[in-house]
Protein backbone atom coordinates (compact mmCIF):
# COMPACT_ATOMS: atom_id res chain seq x y z
CA UNK A 1 0.00 0.00 0.00
CA UNK A 2 1.42 3.40 -1.03
CA UNK A 3 0.10 5.52 1.83
CA UNK A 4 1.55 8.80 0.56
CA UNK A 5 -0.13 8.27 -2.81
CA UNK A 6 -3.39 7.70 -0.93
CA UNK A 7 -3.09 11.13 0.69
CA UNK A 8 -2.10 12.82 -2.55
CA UNK A 9 -5.04 11.25 -4.38
CA UNK A 10 -7.66 12.73 -2.06
CA UNK A 11 -9.99 14.93 -4.13
CA UNK A 12 -10.72 18.51 -3.09
CA UNK A 13 -14.48 18.78 -2.66
CA UNK A 14 -14.73 21.86 -0.43
CA UNK A 15 -12.76 25.06 0.10
CA UNK A 16 -11.98 24.14 3.71
CA UNK A 17 -9.86 21.31 5.14
CA UNK A 18 -9.83 19.94 8.71
CA UNK A 19 -7.53 17.28 10.17
CA UNK A 20 -8.52 15.62 13.45
CA UNK A 21 -6.22 13.79 15.83
CA UNK A 22 -7.80 10.70 17.42
CA UNK A 23 -6.35 9.32 20.69
CA UNK A 24 -6.89 11.74 23.56
CA UNK A 25 -8.56 14.17 21.22
CA UNK A 26 -11.62 12.53 19.68
CA UNK A 27 -11.51 9.55 22.08
CA UNK A 28 -10.74 9.48 25.80
CA UNK A 29 -8.30 6.61 25.29
CA UNK A 30 -4.90 8.05 26.23
CA UNK A 31 -4.93 7.11 29.91
CA UNK A 32 -6.27 3.64 29.20
CA UNK A 33 -3.83 2.87 26.40
CA UNK A 34 -0.70 4.19 28.08
CA UNK A 35 -1.31 2.95 31.62
CA UNK A 36 -2.73 -0.46 30.73
CA UNK A 37 -1.06 -1.26 27.40
CA UNK A 38 2.07 0.76 26.59
CA UNK A 39 3.64 1.04 30.04
CA UNK A 40 3.46 -2.62 31.17
CA UNK A 41 4.95 -3.65 27.83
CA UNK A 42 7.75 -1.07 28.00
CA UNK A 43 8.72 -2.17 31.51
CA UNK A 44 8.93 -5.74 30.24
CA UNK A 45 10.84 -5.18 27.00
CA UNK A 46 13.10 -2.39 28.31
CA UNK A 47 13.86 -4.56 31.36
CA UNK A 48 12.83 -1.85 33.81
CA UNK A 49 11.44 -4.20 36.46
CA UNK A 50 13.98 -3.03 39.11
CA UNK A 51 12.75 0.57 38.76
CA UNK A 52 9.15 -0.04 37.72
CA UNK A 53 7.65 2.73 39.87
CA UNK A 54 9.97 5.38 38.42
CA UNK A 55 9.50 3.92 34.93
CA UNK A 56 5.72 4.28 35.17
CA UNK A 57 6.02 7.87 36.35
CA UNK A 58 8.39 8.75 33.51
CA UNK A 59 6.29 7.01 30.85
CA UNK A 60 3.13 8.80 31.97
CA UNK A 61 4.90 12.17 32.04
CA UNK A 62 6.28 11.71 28.51
CA UNK A 63 3.03 10.51 26.98
CA UNK A 64 0.24 12.12 29.01
CA UNK A 65 1.32 15.05 31.17
CA UNK A 66 3.94 17.05 29.26
CA UNK A 67 4.72 18.80 26.00
CA UNK A 68 5.72 15.47 24.41
CA UNK A 69 2.16 14.17 24.90
CA UNK A 70 0.90 12.38 21.81
CA UNK A 71 4.30 11.85 20.21
CA UNK A 72 5.11 8.81 18.08
CA UNK A 73 5.67 5.67 20.18
CA UNK A 74 9.27 5.21 19.08
CA UNK A 75 10.13 8.82 19.87
CA UNK A 76 8.44 8.25 23.23
CA UNK A 77 10.89 5.40 23.89
CA UNK A 78 13.78 7.83 23.35
CA UNK A 79 12.31 10.48 25.66
CA UNK A 80 11.52 7.79 28.23
CA UNK A 81 15.06 6.39 28.20
CA UNK A 82 16.68 9.82 28.46
CA UNK A 83 14.51 11.00 31.37
CA UNK A 84 14.67 7.69 33.24
CA UNK A 85 18.47 7.49 33.27
CA UNK A 86 18.74 11.02 34.71
CA UNK A 87 16.48 10.40 37.72
CA UNK A 88 18.32 10.47 41.03
CA UNK A 89 16.41 7.47 42.42
CA UNK A 90 17.21 5.41 39.33
CA UNK A 91 20.90 6.34 39.50
CA UNK A 92 20.95 5.49 43.21
CA UNK A 93 19.93 1.93 42.37
CA UNK A 94 22.68 1.65 39.78
CA UNK A 95 20.14 1.01 37.03
CA UNK A 96 21.04 1.84 33.43
CA UNK A 97 18.28 1.81 30.79
CA UNK A 98 19.07 0.10 27.50
CA UNK A 99 21.07 2.43 25.24
CA UNK A 100 19.11 1.73 22.03
CA UNK A 101 21.70 3.17 19.65
CA UNK A 102 20.27 1.19 16.74
CA UNK A 103 16.80 2.61 17.41
CA UNK A 104 18.29 6.13 17.44
CA UNK A 105 19.94 5.49 14.09
CA UNK A 106 16.76 4.06 12.55
CA UNK A 107 14.70 7.04 13.74
CA UNK A 108 17.33 9.34 12.26
CA UNK A 109 16.89 7.92 8.77
CA UNK A 110 13.21 6.87 8.70
CA UNK A 111 10.15 9.15 8.57
CA UNK A 112 7.41 6.53 8.64
CA UNK A 113 7.96 5.44 12.24
CA UNK A 114 5.55 2.53 12.32
CA UNK A 115 5.63 -1.24 12.52
CA UNK A 116 5.74 -1.89 8.74
CA UNK A 117 8.92 0.18 8.30
CA UNK A 118 10.50 -1.33 11.42
CA UNK A 119 9.54 -4.86 10.33
CA UNK A 120 11.22 -4.22 6.98
CA UNK A 121 14.36 -2.96 8.71
CA UNK A 122 14.49 -6.01 10.99
CA UNK A 123 14.09 -8.38 8.06
CA UNK A 124 16.86 -6.55 6.19
CA UNK A 125 19.36 -6.30 9.05
CA UNK A 126 18.43 -8.99 11.57
CA UNK A 127 19.31 -6.49 14.30
CA UNK A 128 18.43 -7.80 17.78
CA UNK A 129 17.80 -4.38 19.30
CA UNK A 130 15.35 -3.39 16.57
CA UNK A 131 13.69 -6.80 16.94
CA UNK A 132 13.22 -6.00 20.65
CA UNK A 133 11.54 -2.72 19.74
CA UNK A 134 9.34 -4.43 17.16
CA UNK A 135 8.35 -7.09 19.72
CA UNK A 136 7.43 -4.32 22.17
CA UNK A 137 5.38 -2.44 19.58
CA UNK A 138 3.55 -5.56 18.44
CA UNK A 139 2.75 -6.45 22.05
CA UNK A 140 1.39 -2.94 22.60
CA UNK A 141 -0.92 -3.37 19.62
CA UNK A 142 -2.09 -6.74 20.92
CA UNK A 143 -2.76 -5.27 24.37
CA UNK A 144 -4.68 -2.36 22.82
CA UNK A 145 -6.78 -4.72 20.70
CA UNK A 146 -7.57 -6.80 23.77
CA UNK A 147 -8.14 -3.94 26.24
CA UNK A 148 -9.53 -0.95 24.36
CA UNK A 149 -13.13 -1.34 23.26
CA UNK A 150 -16.42 0.39 23.80
CA UNK A 151 -14.76 3.81 24.14
CA UNK A 152 -17.07 6.51 22.80
CA UNK A 153 -15.97 9.90 21.49
CA UNK A 154 -16.07 12.90 23.78
CA UNK A 155 -19.42 14.75 23.96
CA UNK A 156 -19.95 17.13 21.01
CA UNK A 157 -17.48 15.29 18.75
CA UNK A 158 -20.21 13.82 16.53
CA UNK A 159 -21.90 17.21 16.27
CA UNK A 160 -18.60 18.80 15.23
CA UNK A 161 -18.03 16.11 12.59
CA UNK A 162 -21.52 16.58 11.17
CA UNK A 163 -21.24 20.37 11.13
CA UNK A 164 -17.71 20.36 9.70
CA UNK A 165 -18.58 17.80 7.04
CA UNK A 166 -20.98 20.25 5.40
CA UNK A 167 -18.23 22.77 4.65
CA UNK A 168 -14.88 20.99 4.79
CA UNK A 169 -12.89 18.04 3.51
CA UNK A 170 -11.92 16.17 6.67
CA UNK A 171 -9.41 13.44 7.51
CA UNK A 172 -7.97 11.77 10.60
CA UNK A 173 -4.37 12.86 11.26
CA UNK A 174 -2.87 10.54 13.86
CA UNK A 175 0.26 8.65 14.93
CA UNK A 176 -1.81 5.66 16.07
CA UNK A 177 -1.49 2.48 13.95
CA UNK A 178 -4.07 2.38 11.18
CA UNK A 179 -5.70 -0.87 12.35
CA UNK A 180 -6.65 0.61 15.73
CA UNK A 181 -7.84 3.88 14.21
CA UNK A 182 -10.09 2.18 11.67
CA UNK A 183 -11.54 -0.12 14.32
CA UNK A 184 -12.31 2.71 16.77
CA UNK A 185 -13.83 5.06 14.18
CA UNK A 186 -15.83 2.27 12.57
CA UNK A 187 -17.32 0.92 15.80
CA UNK A 188 -18.59 4.42 16.62
CA UNK A 189 -20.10 5.01 13.18
CA UNK A 190 -17.80 7.95 12.48
CA UNK A 191 -16.02 6.91 9.29
CA UNK A 192 -18.66 8.42 6.94
CA UNK A 193 -17.69 11.90 8.12
CA UNK A 194 -14.02 11.74 7.08
CA UNK A 195 -12.47 11.28 3.66
CA UNK A 196 -9.50 9.27 4.93
CA UNK A 197 -8.04 7.86 8.14
CA UNK A 198 -4.27 8.50 8.21
CA UNK A 199 -2.17 6.71 10.83
CA UNK A 200 1.51 6.31 11.61
CA UNK A 201 1.94 4.26 8.41
CA UNK A 202 1.18 7.41 6.40
CA UNK A 203 4.14 9.33 7.88
CA UNK A 204 4.18 12.23 10.32
CA UNK A 205 1.18 14.41 11.11
CA UNK A 206 2.84 17.27 9.23
CA UNK A 207 3.23 15.04 6.19
CA UNK A 208 -0.41 13.94 6.39
CA UNK A 209 -1.62 17.52 6.06
CA UNK A 210 1.01 18.46 3.50
CA UNK A 211 0.29 15.59 1.13
CA UNK A 212 -3.49 15.84 1.55
CA UNK A 213 -3.57 19.57 0.72
CA UNK A 214 -0.52 20.30 -1.46
CA UNK A 215 -1.30 21.74 -4.87
CA UNK A 216 -5.07 21.36 -4.47
CA UNK A 217 -5.97 25.01 -4.07
CA UNK A 218 -6.70 25.26 -0.35
CA UNK A 219 -5.92 28.70 1.06
CA UNK A 220 -3.71 28.51 4.18
CA UNK A 221 -6.37 30.23 6.28
CA UNK A 222 -8.84 27.52 5.31
CA UNK A 223 -6.83 24.62 6.77
CA UNK A 224 -7.38 23.65 10.43
CA UNK A 225 -5.74 21.02 12.64
CA UNK A 226 -7.65 19.84 15.72
CA UNK A 227 -5.59 18.06 18.36
CA UNK A 228 -4.64 17.60 21.98
CA UNK A 229 -0.84 17.46 21.78
CA UNK A 230 2.09 19.72 20.84
CA UNK A 231 2.71 17.46 17.84
CA UNK A 232 -0.68 18.54 16.48
CA UNK A 233 0.25 22.19 16.95
CA UNK A 234 3.57 21.56 15.16
CA UNK A 235 1.77 19.86 12.26
CA UNK A 236 -0.43 22.96 11.89
CA UNK A 237 2.52 25.36 12.05
CA UNK A 238 4.54 23.27 9.57
CA UNK A 239 1.70 23.74 7.08
CA UNK A 240 0.95 27.39 7.92
CA UNK A 241 -2.48 26.24 9.10
CA UNK A 242 -4.69 27.13 12.06
CA UNK A 243 -4.71 25.04 15.23
CA UNK A 244 -7.63 24.32 17.53
CA UNK A 245 -6.55 22.66 20.81
CA UNK A 246 -8.53 20.05 22.70
CA UNK A 247 -7.03 20.95 26.07
CA UNK A 248 -5.97 17.91 28.15
CA UNK A 249 -8.14 17.74 31.26
CA UNK A 250 -10.70 20.06 29.71
CA UNK A 251 -11.68 18.08 26.64
CA UNK A 252 -15.46 18.31 26.91
CA UNK A 253 -15.46 22.10 27.18
CA UNK A 254 -12.98 22.32 24.31
CA UNK A 255 -15.24 20.34 21.98
CA UNK A 256 -18.28 22.37 23.00
CA UNK A 257 -16.44 25.60 22.24
CA UNK A 258 -15.35 24.24 18.85
CA UNK A 259 -18.97 23.37 18.09
CA UNK A 260 -20.45 26.62 19.39
CA UNK A 261 -17.89 29.15 18.12
CA UNK A 262 -14.64 27.71 16.77
CA UNK A 263 -16.02 26.23 13.56
CA UNK A 264 -18.12 29.33 12.90
CA UNK A 265 -15.05 31.55 13.23
CA UNK A 266 -13.03 29.24 10.99
CA UNK A 267 -15.65 29.23 8.25
CA UNK A 268 -16.26 32.99 8.60
CA UNK A 269 -12.57 33.85 8.27
CA UNK A 270 -12.28 35.29 11.81
CA UNK A 271 -10.32 32.45 13.43
CA UNK A 272 -6.89 34.10 13.10
CA UNK A 273 -5.33 36.83 15.18
CA UNK A 274 -6.49 37.26 18.77
CA UNK A 275 -8.71 34.16 18.83
CA UNK A 276 -5.97 31.83 17.56
CA UNK A 277 -3.44 33.37 19.96
CA UNK A 278 -5.77 32.97 22.93
CA UNK A 279 -6.28 29.29 22.13
CA UNK A 280 -2.54 28.63 21.77
CA UNK A 281 -1.68 30.36 25.06
CA UNK A 282 -4.34 28.40 26.89
CA UNK A 283 -3.06 25.14 25.44
CA UNK A 284 0.59 25.94 26.15
CA UNK A 285 -0.18 26.61 29.81
CA UNK A 286 -1.86 23.20 30.22
CA UNK A 287 1.27 21.05 29.64
CA UNK A 288 4.62 21.45 31.46
CA UNK A 289 7.98 21.04 29.76
CA UNK A 290 10.02 19.79 32.73
CA UNK A 291 9.09 16.93 35.08
CA UNK A 292 8.20 17.71 38.67
CA UNK A 293 10.93 15.41 40.01
CA UNK A 294 13.74 17.58 38.54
Amino acid sequence: MDYVAQLKALPKQHDYFIGFDSDGCVFDTMELKHKECFCPAVIKHMQCQPVSKAAREVWDFVNLYSKTRGCNRFLAIQYFRDLLKERADVKARGFQPLELKELDAWIGRETKLGNPALQSEVEKTGNEELQRMLDWSLEVNARVADMVSGVSPFPCVMDVLKKGNEMADMIVVSQTPLEALEREWEENGMTPYVNLIAGQEHGTKSEHIHYATEGKGYDADKILKVGDAPGDYKAAMDNNAFFYPIVPGNEQASWKRLLDEGLDKFFAGTFGGEYQQMLIEEFDAALPEKPHWD
